[in-house]
C-alpha cells in the first residue's frame, strides 16, 4: 500500500512541477499574473457549436456582462480587406438590421447570445484609424455598446480563435466590420493590393540582408525590445511607445508556420492590452514599416531588432 502511494504522490509531484516551470516551456499555463494563455485557455472546437469557445458563446446570455474590445486592431484579409479586431484578435461584426444615424441596435435575446455585443468602455482605436469614429449606444436592457463609425459591433460565437471570419455573410445581414465601421471590401480583384496571400499569423520570411525574420499575418515584420524581460514577462514599451510600436495581438498556436512555440503564450499586460508573445518575449511590429518587406524598426534606437523563428535578435551587437 505504501509504495502504491509513494508512487501516486511521485506521479502528481511531476505533472506540478511540469505545470510550474518557468515561462519558458511551451505552453504554459498562465501568463505572469495567473491568467490562462494562449491555448492553455480552454476553448471548444470549431465545430463544437456554441460552448465555452474563448467566451464568445452561447454561454454569454443576459445574466453575462458584455465583454470589452479594448485596444483594437486591423488586419489584411486577403478576401475581405481591412478588418476590425478586439484587442484579443477576435473580428468585429456588424448588423444590416441595425442603424448608424442614429445609432440602434436590433440583436436581442437569442440574436445577442449568437451574436455577443462588443461592451463601451475601454475601446481605444487601433494605430492609423480615425479615433473620432468610436462611440456607444445605449441597448434596450440599458447596457452601453460600443459603436464605430455608428454601428454597433458584436462578435460571432462561431469564432474560436484570432483572425476567424465565419459570421462573414451570414443570414445575408451579417458582415465583418471595416476599421470605419462599414463592411469591409477587398480589392476589385478579390486581393489586397501589395499584401502577400494567405500568411499564417506567424510566418517566416528571408530577408536580403537579415535572413530569416518573423512576420505576421499581413507580411510586416515583427519586432522585439531589448529592455522587455521574458521572466517574469514585462514589457518597457509603454503609453506612446505603443503607438511607435503596436503589439502583435494573440495569434492561435495552429496558425503559426517555422516559427517557435516554445513559450507561444499570450502576455496580459497591465494596461489591458493582450500581446502574442514568442519564447515568452513580446513581440511587436513598427508604425514606420509602411508595407511587407520593410525594416525601418531594425536597431531603432540600439534597442529594438527583428525576431528570428527561433525569438532571437536579428543583428543586435552581442
Amino acid at each position: 500500500m505504501n509504495t502504491w502511494r509513494n508512487a501516486s504522490l511521485a506521479v502528481t509531484a511531476a505533472a506540478l512541477l511540469a505545470l510550474t516551470t518557468a515561462c519558458g516551456q511551451e505552453q504554459g499555463p498562465t501568463s505572469p499574473n495567473g491568467q490562462p494563455v494562449g491555448n492553455a485557455a480552454a476553448q471548444a472546437p470549431a465545430d463544437s457549436g456554441y460552448g465555452s469557445d474563448g467566451g464568445y458563446g452561447s454561454d454569454v446570455g443576459a445574466d453575462s456582462a458584455p465583454k470589452e474590445a479594448g485596444q483594437l486592431a486591423v488586419w489584411d484579409s486577403k478576401k475581405l480587406g481591412e478588418v476590425l479586431t478586439d484587442s484579443e484578435g477576435f473580428t468585429l461584426y456588424r448588423f444590416d438590421k441595425d442603424t448608424a444615424e442614429p445609432p440602434k441596435s436590433n440583436c436581442e435575446g437569442d440574436c445577442a447570445k449568437t451574436w455577443p455585443v462588443v461592451a463601451a468602455g475601454n475601446a481605444t482605436a487601433a494605430a492609423g484609424t480615425d479615433a473620432g469614429l468610436i462611440g456607444e449606444v445605449t441597448r434596450a436592457d440599458g447596457t452601453k455598446q460600443l459603436t464605430v463609425g455608428g454601428w454597433p459591433m458584436y462578435r460571432y460565437a462561431k469564432d474560436t480563435g484570432p483572425g476567424e471570419t465565419n459570421g462573414q455573410g451570414v443570414g445575408g445581414t451579417w458582415f465583418v466590420s471595416a476599421p470605419d465601421g462599414k463592411k469591409a471590401v477587398a480589392n476589385a480583384d478579390g486581393a489586397d493590393a501589395g499584401q502577400p496571400a494567405d500568411l499564417a499569423g506567424l510566418s517566416v520570411r528571408k530577408d536580403p540582408k537579415l535572413g530569416d525574420i518573423v512576420v505576421d499575418k499581413r507580411g510586416m515584420t515583427v519586432y522585439r525590445f531589448k529592455k522587455d524581460s521574458a521572466w517574469p514577462m514585462k514589457s518597457a514599451c509603454t503609453g506612446d511607445c505603443l503607438e511607435k510600436w503596436p503589439v502583435v495581438s494573440p495569434v492561435s498556436k495552429n496558425d503559426v508556420d517555422g516559427v517557435t512555440t516554445k513559450g507561444f503564450v499570450t502576455f496580459n499586460r497591465p494596461d489591458g492590452i493582450k500581446q502574442q508573445s514568442i519564447d515568452c518575449w513580446p513581440v511587436y511590429t513598427f508604425s514606420g514599416d509602411a508595407k511587407p518587406g520593410d525594416t525601418n524598426g531594425q536597431g531603432v534606437g540600439g534597442t529594438w531588432y527583428a525576431v528570428s523563428p527561433e525569438a532571437k535578435l536579428v543583428g543586435a551587437p552581442k
